[in-house]
């Protein structure tokens, strides 16, 4: 996994040394660049814990203090005797890798099983060690880690390899989030051991970092690991921009710190108040300070770092903050509370900022020293997330399982990753989920919830909720009101969807426009490439009046309905889209050009009209099929909601909307035009009852061209 990594001491784009040492000494970042060069020993006594695994230790028992380290000398043993004689293309041992890893986890938190499996990450890939053998000696556990986070061969899977071992992955984190922290701290180690690859090489592996791994990261709320992988991708990728941001951190180093003055105000202000807090400078990590010199231009001393504010109790927080807007002048729009609504990746804390007398403005974090370690380790901070729950909290109001570590983002995408056979489609797919880094909340009619990707649509929630079975979707309600499926939703929006009863409906080739979510995406695609003669539905088929696409009034080549027969051999024949004609109305067919036959209802204004004009009449009658579309026209009084009470009308009646058009309201009186679709013609007095009894409904007509 990680035969390529280079000796950290190797000229190359890497992490920068100085800036980081004035940060080790300002804020309580975890620190994860302290290991160097690993002592290796020779045979290890049996009852005595190798010193080369001694930094790991000290490090597993700051956060674990009764943990039992056994299984970590033994597996250490068994990698380092495993990699005996395998070397890193530094020249340094292998088996400096793994230890690395093994490292960077045991500083942020992780439990033993975790360091257990990572310290044996690479055996399995690279040696005779079998999976088998990991399992005798160390459990199914660390089996299954082992086993989630080892390469798929380049022999068997060729150009395919990387994206189906990402997926790989993928599904073994579904089971197991462990899976991904380890490649995760391996990643790391090897960006920041990448000096000596081909240019070539390490942009390759730094757009893959940046596209997948990162966002992973973020998700995965394990901010520590997520700000360096940024500032190393950003030195391969961007070197000039990161020399000049290099350059801006090194000449505000150079000066006074106004955010120390700031941060001695705020401590007084809190020991006047007897709130215990801990006060520190959190200096911003290098693509955070040149993200905000892009957004503010020329930064300022307050613009390189923030304010943290450490304390002991959730209540403490919100005093603290009282304390801040009290005391010192408060920059209102700059409050966000993160932690009566935490973000989808567990990160707790309240923002504010302050505004000094000279107008520079300090922004500061609030948060608990428990919020601090999840925002800094997220679901790594969790310790050993798989120990049985409670019964009552297995799982949410949705039925999805409550865990933490599984959540809403991560099972969409295991979900989605179903359809996606292709690695190509898998791959691209992938990125373009992973770079939507927002989520929002929409609350369903029965009280449970859907987490969407910010941007999202109502047809991604129809396919996020029913599935395949969203294809029969004809509109929705958004917080009572009717819209559209190609609204975009908001956070917090409850979003009630209009589903059409026949199980055979067809999609809309429109929706893939619409369609924000790989799941939604890859449904619609998969129905219209096992459909390829069929266009699906060509709009949405409910929406707020006035704000609909009308649909065109011309017949289509060859309507569904019922058979027309002629008197004698001839043309094709069409029904007329003006006045849609269904058994057992009286008909009569007229020749237009091309040797078709147009079929009107008798009553029809056009037959007069082609009279007029000379057309042939032709004779014709019904044939035996009595299925039948026909196009009605309900007049109403404009009321919310009329329009999803109309279309569950037409669907509770077994119609099926093809095409929908409402006009805008004139003295509050709608005109709503339906082309449906019917099993049986006999079946449409009853529809036209049925939409008539509708509330605010005063009239249900057969369309009729008007008269010429």
């Amino acid at each position: 996994m990680s035969a390529e990594a280079t000796n950290p001491a190797t000229p190359g784009p890497v992490a920068p040394t100085a800036p980081a040492v004035a940060r080790r000494k300002s804020r309580p970042r975890i620190d994860l660049r302290r290991l160097g060069r690993a002592a290796l020993l020779g045979p290890a006594v049996r009852s005595r814990l190798p010193d080369a695994i001694g930094h790991v230790a000290e490090a597993h028992r700051a956060h674990h203090p009764d943990a039992d380290l056994d299984p970590l000398r033994r597996a250490y043993l068994l990698a380092e005797s495993s990699h005996r004689g395998q070397m890193r293309k530094s020249g340094e041992p292998y088996i400096t890798h793994p230890l690395a890893v093994t490292l960077i986890l045991a500083e942020l938190g992780a439990e033993t099983t975790t360091l257990t499996a990572s310290l044996l990450h690479d055996t399995v890939e690279d040696t005779e060690v079998t999976l088998e053998q990991v399992r005798e000696e160390f459990g199914e556990e660390v089996r299954y880690l082992v086993d989630g986070v080892t390469k798929l061969e380049k022999v068997d899977y060729g150009a395919a390899a990387e994206p189906e071992t990402f997926r790989k992955m993928l599904v073994a984190t579904g089971n197991d989030v462990r899976v991904m922290s380890i490649k995760l701290a391996d990643r790391l180690h090897n960006m920041r051991t990448l000096g000596v690859m081909r240019p070539e090489k390490q942009a390759r592996i730094a757009k893959v970092t940046r596209d997948v791994l990162i966002p992973l990261a973020e998700r995965l709320g394990v901010q520590a690991l997520k700000t360096e992988l940024e500032d190393l991708v950003f030195a391969i990728l961007h070197p000039e921009e990161y020399a000049r941001t290099s350059e801006l951190i090194a000449e505000n180093a150079s000066g006074e710190d106004p955010l120390a003055e700031v941060a001695d105000e705020v401590r007084v202000v809190l020991r006047e108040a007897d709130i215990p807090a801990e006060v520190l400078i959190r200096p911003r990590h290098f693509v955070s300070v040149h993200r905000v010199s892009r957004k503010r231009g020329p930064l300022r001393g307050t613009d390189f770092g923030r304010l943290l504010v450490l304390v002991n109790e959730d209540a403490d927080c919100y005093a603290v903050l009282g304390e801040l807007h009290t005391c010192l002048t408060p920059v209102v729009s700059e409050f966000k509370d993160f932690i009566a609504v935490p973000k989808f990746n567990l990160y707790q804390s309240l923002h504010t900022a302050v505004a000094r007398p000279d107008g520079q403005v300090v922004e500061v974090l609030i948060r608990t020293h428990h919020m601090h370690q999840a925002a800094e380790a997220g679901v790594i901070a969790l310790g050993n997330p798989y120990t049985p729950p409670a019964e009552e909290q297995t799982t949410g109001l949705d039925g999805e399982r409550a865990d933490p570590t599984r959540p809403g983002w991560l099972s969409r995408l295991l979900d989605w990753q179903q359809g996606a056979s292709d690695p190509d489609t898998f791959w691209s797919t992938l990125r373009d989920d992973l770079a939507q880094d927002r989520e929002i909340t929409v609350v369903r009619p029965d009280g449970g919830t859907l987490g969407l990707p910010e941007g999202a649509t109502c047809v991604d929630a129809a396919y996020a909720q029913y599935g395949d079975d969203a294809h029969a979707c004809i509109g929705a309600r958004v917080n009572g009101r009717l819209a559209t499926l190609s609204t975009v939703l908001r956070d917090g929006d409850t979003v009630q969807l209009l589903m059409g009863q026949d199980p055979a409906s067809e999609p809309s080739r429109d929706w893939l426009e619409h369609a924000h979510t790989p799941a939604a995406r890859i449904a619609i695609q998969r129905w219209l490439a096992a459909h390829p003669g069929a266009d699906g539905r060509t709009s949405d088929a409910a929406g707020e009046p006035g704000g609909t696409r009308p649909t065109s009034s011309a017949p289509a080549a060859r309507p569904k309905g019922a058979d027309v027969l002629l008197e004698r051999p001839g043309g094709p024949v069409r029904l007329a889209g003006c006045c849609t004609p269904v058994p057992p109305d009286g008909i009569v067919g007229f020749a237009v050009r091309g040797g078709a036959v147009t079929v009107h209802r008798v009553e029809c204004s056009m037959v007069a009209d082609m009279k007029s004009r000379g057309r042939a009449e032709i004779p014709v009658r019904w044939g035996d099929t009595t299925a039948c579309r026909v196009t009605l026209v309900a007049e109403s009084f404009s009321r919310p909601h009329l329009l999803a009470d109309l279309t569950e009308a037409i669907a509770v009646e077994g119609a099926e909307i093809v095409s929908a058009s409402v006009e805008s309201p004139s003295q509050q009186r709608v005109r709503h035009t339906y082309t449906l679709q019917l099993p049986d013609a006999a079946e449409l007095p009853a529809l036209m009852r049925a939409m008539r009894d509708v509330p605010g409904v005063y009239d249900v007509s057969r369309a009729q061209a008007p008269a010429a």
